[in-house]
């Protein structure tokens, strides 16, 4: 539901309006214009016209005027509100909130939080509690809280990756409404539907509170989700859906790697009326099998992110054939049928005419992770070591039977096998053809559906032995094998029993056989996951393994270790991620199984509330803002522009001294509309208005050319400063840190800045400058009270000074230990500076949004927490408390040591290892640099929020 957000306060007040014609006749007369006459008597007497004057008309434009002066005046009385807060109505009882908490609300959460704390503020002024019921995390019982812990609790929450449980919520407030017959119900639903809540009209209506339900939902951008992908022939495909029918849309999908790195993007776009789109990589089949995260660009959301893992890869399959017939005769080779169907999920490579040996030596110095042999059956010895090999080593081998592997035997096979074949059916055979009879429960055909159209008519038989049972996966109907496997090392051996032809069975004909090829296919990547089960055993493939989680997805889609409630994952698992499975990455590094939020077949819809009868508002993007002030304003404007009016048709003006009066009376009335204009509240800009100038100061005494060389070197480009120390080597970091950071800013923003300049605090001028980087080391002397001040005006001006103690690796992990030298300098230079209080920094401070979106900053250490001036608390009201300095923290600390993260050679090359040394922490390094110079450099702009609907409709255009 999108709707005006405008309300009022009083709005009977509007029927007003229906006066308005009326006032129209009533405006239209004026009485008529006197005229100067001289005022002898007599004469006056013989001149008087003895005719009744009418009333003269009044100007359409004074009529307007007038019309539109009542109309703001109605307006005004009826209270106009901007943005008015979701009603509850008036009640005796509590307030029962129900907040859907899925990833569908993730994406506009804080608008939510900020509605449900407009409903605790109007509890709090009726004086009645307030109980939270969320979707996600369901509680045991919804206590009755006061506004204040309402407020804490609503601050404590956060999106769940996973489908809520609508009705374990609706169970819980219907428990609390049956205990507090007067209470009121406020569902802040996030709309959408994935065939799990169908009665949840019904179940909503059976709740019966004191009056109808309110029913908070829509108003904001609805959420885009991400689906069944597929690694194509040509391209890595996904689905990108949303559930309503809106307008048209566009965005982005961007695919990243295991490490992070972007490999590319695509466009989607919705056509009007349209739910699902596609988004299509058209990238390498060798850069495509490294995506393991699509996500949408800007949508937050675990919905918006669909995680592959090594199943969603395009193999590379070699086949090999034994025959000679698949030139002559391509529609009777095996090849053919194995072509076809391994292509839709395969990379499929033929071997050319040279012998098998040669091809398949040539596959495996290709490292391609699948070879197929088709009756292929003397192996050269020195082929079969290194083919016996590369299955050691993770490599899948997939053999199928026919006349040469029925006379031949090796030891590249799961099972033994008898010499010569069975033929079923023929002249002398006592048997007749053999479907297919059950697939094992351990196996990885499982849960294929069982076809009755398979026949049989030739095979090769294995040896019975004890294991044989182990290594069967598919059987005929009197209990043969058809397919059997063993695992050898890291990698498996299967065999179909049969040819991959159609001359011994129908199974390549069938669709089965495209499944079965398909799971064998998928084991080139999870054979290794039970690495440690004996080889060739149920248990290193069956449904009992546990997986273990490794790094998994909150509501907003980022990645995060595994909370305690992670639960192992099941082999073999293909469900939706739930509370017990979120989604993510589970299993060792090198065999990770990815859990998304949505299946393939999932298609989010809009939620059916049905004929509740219930309140249903939207979403408001913003606080609630009160306009009578504004209209007060420009009705006194109005006013005095039609007191003006009067007069000069009047010629009232005439007698105050002609056209001077007049003109002056304009100039008067100009000026003070324009003044009336300035007083108007107005949306504040990106930036705030700057500080007010200093008190001039005392002529001071030329400065030296040094100085003004200083001077024009430092404004003529942005540039960063850095402080220094004495300490050759430690200033040498510095220039080469701040020189990397600012080469990577000009790859990567539109800042193009200047060469470092180093700066001495005891001489140089500071306010050239945005951002000082300067290094604590235990060795140096604190700077003089002189000097200090220098810094503390610098500060107080709206620069921003960097300590960094470059200590992490010294620090007691909490914080709980002895100070190190560095901190203990530190603490001696702030002591005499004038620094406000400092917090770490917040989850939702500007700086970890400023260009990148950062959880920590990292430089050449990790471990030392960064902290930043104190957030203020919001007055009640207060959407964002106001802040000096544009909202920019004068102070930032660290001990992760950034510039020698940053620090390159004039190559390009780092100059210092990192530590621990993760393969990203460079990266984020540099991220984090670029977060504080836009950060310096901006300001509070990423927590505006003015400006968004004017950004969104210049996007627009």
């Amino acid at each position: 539901m999108m709707g005006l957000p405008l309300g009022f306060a009083s709005p009977l007040i509007l029927t007003a309006f229906l006066a308005l014609p009326l006032l129209w006749f009533l405006l239209r007369v004026v009485p008529p214009k006197p005229r100067e006459v001289v005022f002898p008597p007599t004469r006056l007497l013989l001149e008087i016209d003895p005719k009744e004057e009418t009333a003269a008309r009044t100007p359409w434009w004074l009529t307007a005027l007038r019309l539109l002066l009542a109309a703001i005046i109605i307006l005004a009385a009826a209270g106009p509100i901007w943005n008015p807060p979701a009603a509850t109505s008036a009640s005796d009882g509590p307030t029962v909130m129900i907040i859907d908490q899925g990833w569908a609300a993730a994406s506009t959460w804080e608008t939510r939080i900020a509605a449900a704390a407009g409903l605790v503020d109007e509890a709090e002024a009726q004086g009645r509690g307030v109980a939270i019921v969320p979707t996600g995390d369901v509680p045991k019982d919804a206590t009755l809280l006061l506004p204040a812990q309402a407020r804490d609790r609503l601050r404590s929450l956060t999106p769940v990756p996973y489908t809520p449980a609508r009705r374990e919520a609706l169970a819980l407030a219907g428990r609390h409404l049956a205990a507090e017959p007067q209470a009121g119900l406020v569902f802040i639903s996030d709309g959408v539907d994935l065939k799990t809540d169908a009665a949840l009209a019904t179940d909503l209506a059976a709740l019966k509170p004191a009056r109808p339900p309110l029913v908070i939902a829509g108003g904001v951008a609805t959420p885009l989700a991400l689906a069944a992908p597929d690694n194509a022939a040509g391209a890595l495909t996904v689905k990108v859906l949303r559930p309503d029918e809106g307008a048209a849309r566009g965005g982005r999908v961007e695919a990243r790697d295991l490490k992070g790195l972007s490999l590319g993007e695509a466009p989607f776009a919705f056509a009007p009326g349209a739910r699902e789109t596609e988004a299509s990589f058209t990238l390498p089949v060798e850069i495509r099998n490294e995506v393991a995260r699509l996500e949408i660009v800007g949508e937050r959301s675990a919905g918006a992110v669909q995680l592959l893992d090594k199943r969603w890869r395009r193999r590379a399959v070699g086949v090999v054939s034994g025959t000679s017939t698949d030139t002559g005769q391509p529609l009777l080779a095996p090849t053919y049928y194995l072509a076809r169907a391994l292509g839709p999920f395969a990379d499929v490579r033929l071997a050319d005419s040279r012998a098998p040996s040669e091809a398949i030596t040539r596959f495996i110095e290709q490292r391609v992770p699948v070879i197929v042999l088709t009756d292929v059956g003397t192996i050269p010895p020195a082929t079969r070591q290194r083919l016996a090999r590369y299955v050691e080593e993770g490599g899948v081998l997939v053999r199928f039977a026919g006349p040469r592997l029925a006379n031949a035997q090796d030891d590249l096979l799961p099972v033994r096998l008898r010499r010569g074949g069975r033929v079923l059916g023929g002249s002398l055979s006592w048997e007749t053809p053999q479907p297919l009879g059950s697939l094992t429960s351990d196996g990885p055909f499982r849960d294929l559906p069982l076809p009755g159209d398979i026949m049989v008519n030739r095979q090769v038989l294995a040896e019975p032995d004890g294991a044989l049972g182990d290594h069967t996966w598919a059987t005929l109907r009197d209990g043969t094998p058809l397919v059997t496997g063993a695992q050898r090392g890291k990698g498996m051996v299967v065999l179909f029993h049969v040819t991959a032809d159609t001359s011994w069975s129908n199974l390549p004909l069938s669709g089965t056989f495209v499944e079965m090829l398909r799971r064998v296919i998928a084991l080139a990547d999870t054979a290794a996951i039970a690495e440690d089960a004996p080889a060739g055993t149920a248990a290193a493939r069956g449904p009992e393994v546990a997986i273990p989680p490794s790094r998994l997805l909150d509501g907003f889609g980022a990645f995060q270790p595994a909370g305690p409630r992670a639960r192992p994952l099941p082999a073999g698992f293909a469900g939706r991620a739930s509370a017990e499975h979120p989604p993510g990455f589970y299993g060792p590094p090198d065999g990770l199984v990815a859990v998304n939020a949505l299946l393939p077949d999932d298609r989010p819809l809009p939620l059916d509330l049905g004929p509740l009868g219930a309140s249903v508002e939207p979403l408001r993007i913003g606080a609630p803002r009160d306009l009578r002030g504004p209209l007060l304003l420009g009705i006194m404007g109005l006013l005095l522009l039609d007191a003006l009016a009067v007069l000069l048709l009047a010629g009232g003006l005439a007698r105050f001294g002609g056209r001077r009066a007049r003109t002056a009376a304009l100039l008067a009335a100009a000026g003070l509309g324009a003044a009336l204009l300035a007083l108007a509240p107005h949306p504040a800009g990106a930036q705030s208005p700057p500080p007010p100038a200093a008190t001039p100061a005392p002529r001071a005494a030329a400065p030296s050319p040094a100085a003004n060389e200083f001077a024009v070197k430092a404004t003529a480009q942005t540039r960063l400063a850095y402080v220094t120390t004495g300490d050759a080597e430690a200033d040498q970091i510095s220039r080469a840190g701040l020189g990397g950071l600012t080469t990577f800013l000009g790859q990567r923003t539109a800042l193009q800045a200047g060469e470092p300049m180093a700066v001495d605090l005891a001489r140089d001028e500071l306010s050239f400058f945005p951002l000082l980087y300067w290094p604590i080391l235990a060795n140096t002397p604190a700077p003089p009270p002189a000097v200090l001040a220098r810094v503390d005006a610098f500060m107080k001006q709206g620069g921003t000074v960097i300590f960094d103690t470059r200590d992490a690796l010294e620090t007691v992990p909490g914080g709980n230990g002895p100070l190190t030298p560095a901190a203990l300098r530190l603490r001696e230079i702030l002591s005499g500076l004038d620094i406000p209080e400092l917090a770490p920094v917040p989850r939702e401070h500007v700086l970890t949004k400023a260009f990148y979106l950062l959880r920590d900053f990292p430089g050449r250490f990790t471990g030392a927490t960064t902290w930043v001036e104190a957030l203020p608390t919001a007055r009640e009201g207060e959407d964002r408390p106001a802040r000096a300095g544009d909202g920019v923290s004068p102070v930032i600390i660290t001990g992760n040591d950034l510039a020698g993260a940053w620090a390159v050679s004039p190559a390009g090359e780092p100059l210092l290892p990192l530590t621990p040394g993760e393969p990203r922490q460079r990266e984020l390094a540099f991220r984090t640099g670029v977060n504080i110079a836009m950060y310096v450099l901006t300001g509070n702009y990423k927590a505006d929020q003015v400006h968004v609907p004017a950004l969104l409709e210049r996007l627009g255009q």
